[in-house]
């Protein structure tokens, strides 16, 4: 079976493994397009909403997660800009909100998606313990090929 890689989904948090997610997305396959993929978290948004009536100003929720998607684009952008400037022609990019796990599983059927590329920690190691990481529920469920990225610092084994 010859399978080939055309797209494949790099999901960052923005949290420090989203860098080691890029590159290696980068380095595993050289012609295939990368779509940079974040989720602003429905937790988050649920949170904000419960509280945003303690918020001087009163900001909407709707304007709140267009403030955070600003924001992330933002960052995205310079993540790209300083570290894969060389391959940015091969990335686009995307932010969805919405239950991590559930919003990759769509987004590999929307888009079409060849390969998904992931941290197997980031920004939700509180919610990992309450309910399991978006990872672990990716790798099960997922249709396509997922490859775990991993800090070898973090994730050193004992001898």
């Amino acid at each position: 079976m010859k399978k080939k890689i055309h797209k494949i989904l790099a999901c960052v948090d923005l949290s420090e493994y989203s860098s080691m997610v890029l590159e290696y997305s980068v380095e595993l396959v050289q012609h295939a397009h990368i779509v940079v993929y974040n989720i602003i978290n429905q937790l988050d948004v649920d949170a904000f909403e419960m509280v945003r009536r303690d918020i001087p100003g009163n900001i909407s929720v709707e304007d709140f997660v267009k403030n955070l998607k600003k924001e992330r684009e933002r960052l995205i952008r310079d993540l790209i800009k300083q570290h894969f400037f060389e391959h940015k022609s091969r990335m686009s990019f995307m932010i969805d909100v919405g239950v991590p796990s559930i919003q990759i599983l769509k987004t590999v059927d929307r888009e079409n998606i060849d390969l998904i590329v992931m941290a197997n920690k980031g920004k939700g190691n509180i919610e990992r313990v309450l309910f399991g990481s978006a990872a672990e529920k990716v790798f099960r469920h997922s249709p396509v090929p997922v490859v775990s990225i991993r800090d070898r610092k973090i994730f050193k084994r004992e001898k």
